[in-house]
């Protein structure tokens, strides 16, 4: 799979970032979400998946 830079609200070069594929989908890197409680409330978390946090304002760069 190959990423191409959409966007990023960071300033330091870091997370939220949004990509897009070759695939036609998008990778989203930001804060993963650990406390149990909120992991508790999510539906379906398959082996391999993880939940992250992101901005609203990082889904304001076109794709």
């Amino acid at each position: 799979m190959r990423l191409r830079f959409v966007g990023s609200t960071s300033n330091q070069g870091g997370c939220p970032t949004i990509y897009e594929t070759d695939r036609g989908t998008l990778v989203i890197q930001g804060m993963q979400v650990t406390d149990p409680a909120t992991l508790a409330e999510a539906r379906d978390i398959l082996t391999g998946e993880a939940f992250v946090e992101v901005p609203k304002e990082l889904f304001e760069f076109p794709g």
